[in-house]
């Protein structure tokens, strides 16, 4: 095909701005889909997508307009999968900045578009919603320009819902967006931007083709992976897969030959013929960290292999979370997973829990530590119970992040005080508008990842957005809370915390568990503890049987007799008797929302 009829674009925006809605509409007015066909989130195919109404995989389709070919790619919105954002950018010479026409710029936003300029890419920018009562298009198309740059006239007006303006969109992609440059008579060099397992076909990657032409009878090589395969298929989404015999320079399709195992074809991985291929590779992908760990066990302890086959499954088409077997003395046995925010971890747990019929516990989330021994050497930390002695330890480092919060004036006070208290350092504080500013905020990763984000979305009316990336590691005066059960220390409920909040952590877990934990035969101490150091404590009381019932009158000799009996038998089973924590305590105990 003529590299200047083919556009590569994808669409960038914070959650909820209109991404998906839009890329419906390009659908329908491309004819890419039958209007008999079409439904609302087009490209969403997984349930969890359409019923949480976000994206959480990248989706490339290829429509026709004006006797062009546009490339699309709908992109996730939510921070957690900023990495499905970056990776899509590297197959595009452009995106479709869409802003919403009612709210303005948001964190992700800017985050995107930065992205967008550090790629050296055209931006199309559109505001979205503009049949909304509350939309106000012209105010914040001064916004955009006087915070992105991008000229007020040069900002298209659009309502991805009713269609108005979308063909204005279309047309200005095709003026603005650069043709794709590339050699046709090169050797083949073709990057992989997504990969997903099938189950009956194995692995299928969406690939750009740089250079060469990429033919479905050529041997292929992977060159970072250093395996050799044949191809079974190469095609197009429009949106259904179209297979074609042969991908140009500047095209985007899919390939699949028959990789069982999703590590061979990695996003970034650059694919090239076996015979007279690439010698240089494209630039790849950095791989994306974990940042929140989380222990995944099952409920009924024979599911543990079932739970490792689904973890081997699910990493297949989502390579960006890591697992390790681990033990815990209270739940047996199970596995550490790292996830790369908390709704990554829900979507994971749930996608495990329904696809493969598994019911779960997971612990409270934690992150990674770096922990200096006396000896000098450096551990690396993600479960608190692997935390060495306190006496041992010179210094705990913990991840920091910087945190871009977005927000109307109003909510200053509110937002400032949410940080201070979650040991938050104040680096920039900077007005977009009269009525709305940016908060540039150094955070503790462990401050953030339980319930942060739900408080700034209460604190300020649902208003505030945020975003945010790592920012290295600092020490600080961290300590592990245990929990100990009648003397005994449950390695489930232990965490990592800041000295100043210990004191608070203990007291409300032992609380809690107070309320959970079922009446024993003997009295149960419940305790926090620092090292040897009890900081809380609260008990269980036991079950006292009126043992005195059959008395009717005489000594009180008698009676006393029968309590000191029942008071000898309380005291041998409280020295061999085991406290039974029955699982709906661990799952209350370990609920994110507290």
């Amino acid at each position: 095909m003529n590299l200047e009829q083919i556009r590569n674009t994808s669409i960038i925006a914070h959650i909820d701005h209109g991404k998906s809605t839009l890329a419906d509409r390009m659908l329908e007015l491309t004819g890419a889909v039958d209007a008999r066909a079409m439904r609302a989130q087009y490209l969403d195919s997984m349930d969890l997508e359409r019923e949480r109404g976000i994206t959480i995989k990248l989706q490339s389709v290829r429509l026709g307009w004006k006797g062009s070919v546009i490339n699309l790619i709908d992109t996730p919105g939510h921070v957690d999968f900023g990495y499905e954002v970056s990776r899509s950018l590297a197959a595009c010479e452009s995106v479709i900045l869409v802003v919403d026409a009612a709210q303005g710029i948001e964190a992700q936003t800017l985050a995107n578009c930065y992205l967008a300029m550090e790629n050296d890419l055209e931006i199309v920018a559109c505001l979205n919603k503009i049949d909304l009562p509350a939309a106000e298009p012209d105010r914040y198309a001064a916004e955009i320009e006087n915070v992105l740059g991008i000229p007020a006239d040069e900002i298209l007006r659009i309502s991805a819902k009713t269609g108005e303006g979308v063909p204005a969109l279309l047309d200005a992609i095709l003026e603005r967006t650069p043709p794709p440059v590339g050699d046709a008579d090169g050797p083949l060099q073709a990057l992989i931007f997504d990969s997903h397992f099938d189950q009956y076909r194995g692995v299928v990657s969406s690939i750009r083709v740089m250079n060469g032409v990429l033919r479905s009878k050529d041997k292929l090589r992977f060159m970072h992976a250093g395996t050799s395969h044949d191809p079974d298929e190469i095609g197009v989404r429009t949106p259904d897969n179209t297979p074609v015999s042969e991908l140009g320079p500047g095209e985007t399709g899919y390939l699949i030959a028959g990789i069982k195992d999703v590590g061979e074809a990695r996003s970034g991985e650059t694919v090239t013929t076996d015979r007279h291929g690439a010698s240089e590779v494209l630039a790849g992908y950095q791989e994306p960290k974990p940042m929140v760990f989380s222990g995944l066990y099952p409920i009924d302890g024979d599911e543990f292999s079932d739970l490792r086959e689904a973890l081997e499954k699910l990493r297949l088409n989502d390579s960006s979370f890591t697992y390790e077997p681990e033990t815990s003395g209270a739940l047996g046995f199970g596995f550490r997973c790292g996830f790369l925010g908390l709704l990554h971890m829900e979507i994971v747990r749930e996608r495990l829990e329904r696809e493969f019929g598994l019911t779960l516990i997971s612990t409270a989330p934690s992150v990674e530590y770096h922990v200096t021994r006396g000896d000098g050497a450096v551990l690396v930390c993600s479960n608190p119970s692997d935390l060495p002695p306190a006496a041992e330890i010179t210094s705990i480092a913990e991840p920091y992040l910087r945190a871009s919060i977005l927000t109307p004036s109003n909510y200053t006070g509110a937002i400032m005080d949410l940080c201070q208290t979650r040991r938050g350092e104040l680096i920039k504080m900077e007005y977009l508008s009269p009525e709305r500013l940016e908060l540039v905020y150094r955070l503790p990763l462990a401050e953030v990842v339980i319930d942060f984000f739900d408080q700034l979305k209460s604190r300020t009316q649902g208003y505030a957005s945020l975003d945010y990336d790592p920012d290295g590691y600092d020490t600080g005066k961290l300590v592990r809370v245990d929990i100990l059960l009648h003397g005994e220390s449950v390695d489930a409920f232990s965490t990592i915390v800041h000295n100043d909040k210990a004191y608070d952590y203990g007291r409300k877990m032992a609380e809690k568990l107070k309320e959970l934990i079922p009446r024993q035969n003997f009295e149960v101490p419940i305790q926090a503890a620092i090292g040897g150091k009890i900081i809380a404590r609260t008990t269980v009381k036991a079950y006292r049987k009126d043992v005195t019932a059959k008395l009717y009158g005489g000594d009180i000799t008698r009676k006393n007799k029968l309590l000191n009996k029942q008071k000898e038998g309380k005291k041998r089973m409280k020295a061999i008797g085991r406290v039974d924590i029955p699982q709906e305590a661990f799952i209350s105990a370990l609920q994110l929302d507290d």
